[in-house]
This record gives C-alpha cells, structure tokens and sequence, in this order.
C-alpha cells in the first residue's frame, strides 16, 4: 500500500463560538467561513453546558453549545466580520489553534508497563526540543487484546495532529499488523518494541529498549533533530 508523506498544514484561524445548539447552526457557520474566503479545517465540540442542564441563551432559552473552530485561509478580523451577525452565533472569542499550543502528538498504544517506559523517554526528549520553541505532546493509552488495539492504531489516522505512534506491548500481531499497515498508508509512522509476533515486520522501525523508542519516536517528528527515521526504515536495534 503505497504511503502518503505528510504535509505541514497552513497557519489557521481559530475562534471559540457559543451557538444555538441547533438542526442548521453548523451549515451557517460553514457557509459564513466560505464568504470570508476560508475553509474549515477544524470543528469540534467543547462542552453544551457546566453542570446537567444545557447552556440557555439570554434571549429565547433554546439550548447552546460551546464550539472551537479552526479556519484556514482567512485573517481574524474577517472571519469574525462574517461570524458575529449569525443569528446562531451568541458569543465569541479569538483563541490559538492547537497546533500552536500542542503542536505535533507522539501517540503510544500498548501494554501498561510498556507504555509508562515509552513514556519515560518521549516526555523527556519531548522537554528538551520544548525549551528549544518546539510542541510536541505525547499521549499514551494501555490497551489489552487484539480488537481494541487494532480499533486504536486505525483511529490514529484521524486525531488531529497525530504525527507519529509508538506500539508497546509483548505481543501483536494479526488484525493489529493489518491495522499498522492502513496507518502507515496514511503517511504516520510506526515505532513498535522488539516483541513477539508480527507486527515487527508492518513497521518502520524495531526498538528493544521501550525508553530509547519513545526517545526516537520524539526525535523522528522533532523539527530541530537530526534523527531521519527514512534512513533507519526497517532496522531493528
């Protein structure tokens, strides 16, 4: 399966919305972000309301709901120009997108143990090309059985700034090394520790110390290292 390499996405715009929490409100933002020449790149739910009952507006008691929106290709001052009239939109305020607050995500899946070292060493790594101006966050989840680790890597494709995963455990293989081979076609890379089964031969690199793969794994994506994980493709250490 031929794999995609990724790209670094343009600078964007980002805007916290309170809207009606209603059939329609979604569309009119969108369509208002294309009249001010930007498109969306990003629209996620924060939260409906604090507490059980939902967010009332001050003037009809319909529901709300809190929105983060990211936008690409159109400056603050327009796309708030084109947002505050919306009958749907009942407050806003400029924020940073996440890519600048988080930046790159370094993603480790597997076996508790496993992950808490891959852990050790990323976070470490993470901290030095931090202090540099970098961003680069990692997040880990243990995971136990072949179905639900395989569900994780597939959903890696599509967290939002995922740039590269870290597979610890004992032992994968199967429906998780079908599951690496659909991740890498999208253009993330794989580290996994040198374990039992398959799955060392559906990724990019094998890393025996779980400390040095979470090291490796940050200095593959770090912008300011020197470690090209193309010319260690599929070595094993």
């Amino acid at each position: 399966m031929p794999r995609r390499n990724p790209q670094p996405l343009p600078s964007a715009v980002a805007v916290h919305l309170a809207v009606r929490d209603e059939p329609g409100a979604v569309a009119a933002i969108a369509g208002a972000v294309g009249q001010a020449g930007g498109r969306v790149r990003t629209l996620s739910t924060v939260r409906r309301a604090p507490g059980t009952e939902a967010i009332e507006s001050v003037d009809d008691g319909k529901p709300t709901v809190e929105l983060e929106l990211e936008v690409e290709d159109a400056d603050e001052a327009a796309l708030v120009a084109v947002l505050e009239p919306l009958r749907d939109v009942l407050a806003m305020r400029l924020t940073r997108p996440l890519g600048k607050v988080f930046g790159k995500r370094v993603i480790v899946v597997g076996g508790g143990a496993q992950v808490a070292q891959v852990a050790l060493g990323a976070v470490s790594e993470a901290d030095r090309h931090n202090l540099r101006g970098e961003r680069i966050s990692v997040d880990t989840i243990p995971l136990v059985g072949e179905e639900p680790i395989a569900s994780a890597v597939r959903a890696v494709a599509d967290l939002p700034r995922a740039r590269m995963l870290v597979l610890a455990g004992s032992i994968m293989g199967g429906e998780i090394s079908r599951a690496a081979d659909e991740l890498r076609a999208t253009g993330v890379p794989i580290i996994a520790l040198n374990m039992v089964g398959s799955i060392r031969d559906h990724v990019d690199l094998v890393v025996s110390d779980p400390v040095q793969a979470g090291t490796m794994a940050v200095m593959a994506v770090s912008d300011t290292a020197t470690f090209d994980l193309a010319k260690q493709r599929g070595r094993r250490y």
